[in-house]
């Protein structure tokens, strides 16, 4: 028996090791650099301040409102994203003809890395040679993303719903296709209509698919990054300015290590904090299920 043990964890050792190196020591690192003031060009090098960065955290009006326009970008495309792939995921369980090809169609921007859709969506944009300004200026829509900032803001959003959505399509479908049929036959039994058979059995059987979706594009669309990156860099000025396009900039710029590495840590925290918060969600629904 002892042996088998002392086998089981020579197999985990590598595994155990690099979750240790790759995920615990940066931040042990992080942790460590955040109590610092420390700038890679300053001659002074690294003083010690206690919590004053994490004080300065608080006060930092550009970071306040960088993380409320994260939160925003995050209720909207996950406000849109579940309700439209709850609906296209139920289309799809109706036959109809083309519909392996849409089902095709529709994936395919999950096989593209997310600098590639941001540098193809720059294409489509760009007010002088891009095809979606050339027709709204048809339509009489200066559409320029590079000076307006509610258009610059709410295509970030198109954009991520449009690669997005067909993930949480594909979530749905494979929830819709588990669940029983005795309640759907049940309703039809009694004459129940459409709306009132998703409604009464659908979404209530479907609830623990839709949270851990949600949970999902919640993690994802939090520390969005790529897409944005590559369509307007968070400008102009600040309006596309995300939590962590405001980091990487405060890092790139700024070189203030010590500072950066106290935002990183409130970051942490605040998706940890999220995370335990639908998790206890998802296992109470789970339990009353």
């Amino acid at each position: 028996m002892r042996e088998r043990k002392a086998q089981v964890w020579g197999l985990l050792a590598p595994t155990l090791f690099l979750m240790f190196a790759i995920g615990v020591v940066p931040v042990i690192y992080i942790l460590y650099l955040s109590a610092f003031k420390y700038n890679v060009f300053s001659r002074v090098g690294m003083v010690y301040t206690g919590f004053n960065n994490f004080r300065k955290l608080v006060f930092d009006t550009d970071f306040l409102k960088s993380l409320r326009l994260g939160l925003t970008f995050v209720a909207l495309c996950c406000g849109i994203e579940l309700p439209l792939g709850l609906l296209i995921a139920n289309l799809l369980t109706l036959e109809f003809r083309g519909k392996g090809l849409f089902r095709t169609i529709m994936t395919l921007p999950l096989a593209m890395a997310p600098i590639t859709i941001g540098s193809m969506w720059v294409l489509l944009m760009n007010p002088d040679i891009g095809p979606i300004p050339f027709y709204l200026r048809k339509l009489g829509i200066e559409y320029n993303i590079g000076v307006n900032p509610t258009q610059a803001f709410f295509t970030t959003v198109l954009v991520d719903i449009w690669h997005w959505t067909p993930f949480v399509v594909l979530t749905f479908m494979a929830g819709l296709s588990a669940l029983p049929k005795q309640p759907y036959e049940a309703a039809l039994v009694d004459g129940a209509g459409r709306w009132q058979v998703f409604r009464y059995i659908t979404v209530p059987l479907l609830k623990p698919v839709i949270l851990t979706t949600l949970f999902i594009r919640i993690m994802d669309t939090f520390r969005v990054f790529d897409e944005v990156w590559m369509l307007t860099s968070g400008g102009p000025g600040t309006a596309t300015r995300y939590v962590s396009i405001h980091l990487v900039r405060l890092v790139l710029q700024s070189m203030e290590y010590g500072y950066s590495s106290a935002m990183s840590l409130f970051l942490l925290y605040l998706t940890i904090v999220m995370c335990w918060l639908l998790m206890a969600f998802i296992s109470s629904s789970q339990e009353a299920a």
